[in-house]
């Protein structure tokens, strides 16, 4: 799995954080490890971006940028409005390759969801993760109607022919009502992919030591981690 694609159900879903918990595994792992953020909007040229803030909060990273925009929006229409050259597929194809070359591990970590358009040509993560034939994370929220944007993102990789690697919960909180602790059991179901991890609800306000500490016990083995789903449904279920 020398390039792994990681994707949300969604904005604010937990993506960054759960890249950075998979950077500190592999990195714990003794693997060197680069992550490759898509197109990054919101953010000046002079702040911190996602790959800035993984590289923070995992370690020795390799942090890059394929693009970024100043306002918060999808990347086409970011791109658009401030009048800059769109991000195109090729372009985040190439740089992961790139790294690759030098990398164990290379994360690509996209922007909100699967088809969150990049250009004017409709051109999206989903067309990257394909032509790289990279495993897709999907990075799911834990409450009600995660469900459904969960099985549309599966669907859509299934229909490109895209391995799905699996799902985490982007956030996890330390007291889940009942449509959290039954969709535990229902995620794999309806993504076809098994759940390889849930992350504690604000893990990314923890310390950076502490963060690298905790990571591998918040994914499953698949992710160089020590997290078992059954054991993780036994203690939601108390």
């Amino acid at each position: 799995m020398p390039i792994l694609v990681i994707t949300g159900t969604g904005t604010e879903v937990g993506k960054t954080v759960t890249t950075a918990a998979v950077a500190a595994s592999a990195l714990a792992a003794g693997r060197t490890v680069a992550v490759l953020k898509a197109a990054q909007t919101g953010v000046r040229p002079d702040e911190r971006g996602d790959a800035d803030e993984v590289a923070r909060l995992a370690g020795a990273v390799t942090a890059a940028e394929v693009a970024r925009y100043p306002e918060p929006l999808a990347p086409a229409t970011a791109a658009r409005r401030a009048g800059l050259a769109p991000v195109r597929p090729h372009d985040v194809v190439e740089a992961a390759q790139k790294l690759a070359a030098e990398h164990d591990v290379v994360l690509v970590e996209g922007a909100g969801g699967l088809l969150v358009r990049f250009d004017e040509a409709g051109g999206t993560l989903a067309d990257v993760a394909r032509a790289l034939r990279a495993p897709v994370l999907v990075v799911a929220s834990a409450g009600l109607g995660t469900l459904n944007t969960t099985e549309l993102t599966a669907r859509e990789l299934r229909s490109r022919s895209v391995e799905l690697l699996g799902v985490v919960i982007g956030g996890w909180p330390d007291s889940p009502d009942l449509a959290m602790r039954c969709n535990i059991t229902d995620l794999p179901d309806v993504a076809g992919a098994p759940l390889l991890g849930a992350l504690p609800m604000g893990a990314g306000a923890l310390a950076p030591a502490d963060f690298r500490t905790a990571a591998p016990g918040w994914l499953a083995p698949r992710l160089d981690g020590t997290w078992e789903a059954d054991a993780f449904r036994e203690r939601a279920a108390r």
